[in-house]
């Protein structure tokens, strides 16, 4: 085991304290160190069984972790030679949720948008939100929805889900997701989004106004706290055959 990586893992035991499986804290940690710099891209990493035994967990929960951060493009797998990191992130220089704009620093081309909020509710998370926000079943989530369009026009959807342990209400936002995480002190610092090809079915068709089966673009974005801790999970599905969108990206030095 190298003294490296030995020194950024903490020992965890199985008994460890706080909210979330033990495979989305080793992601989180293995996260950190490749966004600090203190795992570098091209950096191999460890076979699972060295890190199961430095952390004290399972070989299944290590495997677990590499398989989200792998997902995620943060760590990469070449068959016979090992895991290894992959490029470095893209880190935005304001703080995602705070644009206004429809996903980051994100605007559309040609006009202004309209936002509106179509649904509001709390529930316990599906699968897909307990494992991206580390929480148990029968935690509670908000769930908050917006039609974003233009000249009468829908653009897109976006579906927020927040902890109820950081948002208690749905009807505690007056003004944006933003204004209220920042003014309970939960100000998200940075956030991970990912984009797919998606066709836009049933509702969502109804929604935006385009048959159904009709290709869209599908983003996903996870916003962290200073913490480390995953915040906000936010799924915006957009039209098409809309004009496009544009974003601007500062890089930063490690």
């Amino acid at each position: 085991m190298s003294d490296r990586l030995a020194a950024m893992l903490p020992g965890w035991g199985i008994d460890i304290k706080g909210a979330g499986p033990l495979y989305h804290r080793l992601r989180l940690a293995l996260e950190k160190a490749i966004l600090s710099g203190k795992l570098k891209e091209g950096d191999v990493l460890y076979p699972e069984r060295d890190l199961a035994e430095h952390v004290r967990v399972s070989r299944v929960t290590v495997r677990k972790a590499i398989d989200h951060l792998v997902q995620d493009g943060f760590l990469v797998r070449r068959r016979g030679s090992g895991t290894f990191v992959a490029g470095s992130a893209v880190r935005a220089d304001r703080p995602p949720l705070c644009a206004n704009s429809l996903t980051g620093d994100i605007s559309w081309r040609g006009s202004d948008t309209k936002v509106e909020c179509i649904g509001r509710s709390t529930s316990h998370p599906a699968p897909e939100e307990m494992m991206t926000l580390g929480l148990s079943g029968d935690s509670h989530v908000v769930r908050i929805t917006h039609l974003r369009s233009s000249a009468g026009q829908p653009l897109a959807i976006e579906r927020t889900c927040i902890s109820s342990e950081f948002l208690p209400h749905a009807r505690a936002v007056t003004s944006s997701i933003c204004n209220t995480l920042a003014d309970a002190n939960f100000r998200p610092v940075r956030a991970i989004q990912r984009t797919f090809a998606s066709n836009i079915e049933g509702p969502d068709a109804t929604l935006l106004g385009v048959a159904i089966g009709t290709a869209g673009l599908l983003t996903k974005r996870v916003a962290y706290l200073a913490s480390g801790r995953a915040i906000e999970f936010t799924r915006s599905l957009f039209r098409g055959d809309a004009e496009g969108f544009v974003s601007e990206l500062t890089f930063l030095e490690n």
